[in-house]
C-alpha cells in the first residue's frame, strides 16, 4: 500500500477544478505538508514537453490526476473534438511522465459515463466495454476509457502503481455554474436562483425529468480518493458513489425547495434526456471500508450557500 506521510511530495493535477480543489482541501486538512500544484498558466498539461520538464524537476511521489476538460450535455455534444483531444493529451502526458520520473503511485479520476448507455443497474465495474456509449458524451467517455486503460497497461507492462476511480455525478463548492457548460445540478441551482430573484412564475428544465441519476458530493469524492490512494492497489477501476439515485424530477424539486423558488417547473421533453439511468454498484469500495457521508439535500444546501457567497449569477434580493 502507498506509504503516504505528511512529508510525501504529492502533485494534485487540476487543483483549481471542482475535484482537484476538494482533494487539495482534504490533503491539507489531513496534515500533508508538501502538496505540489500548478495553475494552467504555469503548466499546460496538454504540452508534453512542459509536463516532462515539470516531473523531472519536482519528482512527485504521488499524483492525483484530477485535471480534465469537463462539461454537461450541451458542452459535450457541441465540442467533441475539444473534449477528446484535451483529455487524451492530459492523460498521456501526466501518466507517462509520472512513470518516467519515478512516481510511486498515481490515482486517475475517471467518470461513470464510461459505462454503456443501457448497462444493467446498478452498474458493476465489469460492465465496461460491454455496450454502446451515450452518444452525447461519447468523445469524453472514450478519452476517460483510454485513461484507465493506460493505467492498466502501464501497470501490466512496467509495474507502475496506477489506479483508477470512476465517480458518479459530482457536485459541490467550486462547481461550474455556467449554463452553457455546467452539469445538471449546478445548472438547476443557478436557474432556480435566477427564477427566484427575478420573480419568474416558472422554471424551464431540460428533458422529461424521468432519467435517474446518482449524485456524490465532491468532498466525499476527495475523501474516497485519499482512502483509495492509501488502501487500494488493483488494476480494475473502482466505482465511487453513494449507492442510491433519484429522478431528475425529484432532484429539481429538492433544488427548488432549497433555493426557495415558488414557481412552476416546466419540463421540455424536446431536449435530450441522456442516459436513462446511471446508478453505480459501490460494493467493492464499501467492502474496503469506505462509504459516502454527505446526504443529497445537505449537499445541495451547502453548495447553494457557497454559490451565494460567490455572488451568484444575480445578486440575491
Amino acid at each position: 500500500m502507498a506509504n503516504l506521510d505528511p512529508r510525501s511530495r504529492i502533485f494534485v493535477a487540476g487543483h483549481r477544478g471542482l475535484v482537484g480543489s476538494a482533494i487539495y482541501r482534504a490533503l491539507t486538512a489531513a496534515g500533508f505538508e508538501n502538496i505540489i500544484t500548478r495553475s494552467r498558466s504555469e503548466l499546460d498539461l496538454c504540452d508534453g514537453t512542459a509536463v516532462d520538464r515539470f516531473f523531472a524537476a519536482e519528482k512527485p511521489q504521488f499524483v492525483f490526476l484530477a485535471a480534465a476538460k469537463v462539461g454537461g450535455i450541451h458542452a459535450n455534444n457541441t465540442q467533441p473534438a475539444t473534449f477528446i483531444h484535451d483529455n487524451l493529451s492530459i492523460q498521456i502526458n501526466v501518466i507517462d511522465s509520472a512513470w518516467q520520473h519515478g512516481a510511486e503511485k498515481l490515482l486517475f479520476l475517471g467518470s461513470s459515463c464510461i459505462y454503456p448507455k443501457m448497462a444493467p443497474q446498478p452498474i458493476r465495474e465489469e460492465y465496461l466495454l460491454t455496450g454502446e456509449l451515450e452518444p452525447t458524451n461519447e468523445a469524453y467517455a472514450i478519452a476517460k476509457i483510454a485513461g484507465l486503460k493506460m493505467c492498466e497497461s502501464y501497470r501490466r507492462q512496467y509495474g507502475f502503481n496506477a489506479i483508477s476511480v470512476m465517480p458518479t455525478n459530482i457536485y459541490g463548492p467550486g462547481d461550474n455554474f455556467d449554463l452553457e457548460t455546467s452539469h445538471v445540478l449546478p445548472a438547476l441551482i443557478r436557474k432556480a436562483h435566477e427564477a427566484k430573484v427575478t420573480g419568474s412564475n416558472e422554471m424551464a428544465v431540460w428533458g422529461s425529468g424521468n432519467p435517474r441519476r446518482e449524485f456524490l458530493h465532491v468532498d466525499d469524492l476527495a475523501d474516497a480518493s485519499l482512502f483509495c490512494m492509501q488502501h487500494y492497489d488493483d488494476a480494475i477501476a473502482l466505482n465511487v458513489g453513494v449507492g442510491e439515485d433519484v429522478t431528475i424530477r425529484e432532484l429539481v424539486e429538492t433544488v427548488r425547495d432549497v433555493v426557495g423558488f415558488k414557481g412552476e417547473l416546466v419540463f421540455d421533453s424536446s431536449k435530450p434526456d441522456g442516459t436513462p439511468r446511471k446508478w453505480l454498484d459501490v460494493g467493492r469500495l464499501t467492502a474496503l471500508g469506505w462509504q459516502a457521508r454527505i446526504g443529497l439535500r445537505d449537499g445541495i444546501e451547502s453548495t447553494y450557500a457557497w454559490y451565494l457567497e460567490q455572488g451568484g449569477a444575480l445578486a440575491a434580493e
